[in-house]
């Protein structure tokens, strides 16, 4: 009886092992012909669920996604405050901060492999990208995904920081500073909504 293979299961575990690959070799630099050899399969079966390096690699941003999406949820759940949820999600970036470098080094090489023009002409990679911060806001609940983006590129600047020095980077320091001023803002907002409420009646 023939083997029964679970192709959605395997293609996610041939993504599981490309990131190291991508991230030690560069994207630009590694071919479809090394990936299949290092990951002991034929070229061809590679090409049969991949149709192109640039299809691995954006099924790998999802995968790359949905997995952090999956660590993190179940301790951003027990958390009751913003503050508390941003301070989690520093904590959890602090905590897996080379995997966080690796992709951040990653993705560059990747805007820089395919240009500005053809990512924004990418609706498979923009849609995963819009869906990627929506399920981000949810989890923090935030109702404005402009302080996600703004939350991810503070994240980016601070893990592209930690380059040079560990010094100035204290990712427990920064995410209590960081939910204490988003808490003020938004509540700031909330009052000035209320009283233009007020002032309307």
């Amino acid at each position: 009886m023939p083997k029964i293979v679970d192709r959605d299961l395997y293609r996610k575990e041939l993504l599981g092992k490309c990131f190291d690959l991508f991230a030690s070799k560069g994207y630009a630099s590694i071919t479809m012909r090394e990936i299949a050899q290092k990951l002991g399969v034929s070229t061809g079966t590679l090409y049969h669920y991949f149709p192109s390096k640039e299809a691995m690699f954006v099924q790998l941003f999802e995968e790359r996604y949905r997995q952090t999406i999956a660590s993190i949820a179940p301790e951003l759940e027990k958390a009751k405050t913003l503050a508390e949820r941003i301070e989690i999600v520093f904590d959890f970036v602090a905590r897996n901060e080379e995997y966080f470098l690796k992709q951040l080094l990653l993705d560059i090489e990747f805007y820089q492999q395919q240009g500005r023009e053809k990512l924004q002409q990418n609706k498979a990679l923009q849609q995963l990208t819009e869906r990627a911060l929506a399920e981000f806001a949810k989890l923090l609940g935030i109702q404005d995904p402009k302080f996600v983006i703004y939350i991810s590129s503070l994240i980016d600047g601070l893990v592209l920081a930690g380059l040079y020095t560990d010094e100035i980077v204290s990712w427990s320091e920064q995410g209590a500073l960081l939910g204490k001023m988003l808490t003020a803002y938004l509540e700031q907002q909330k009052n000035y909504g209320n009283k233009r409420d007020q002032g309307s009646n």
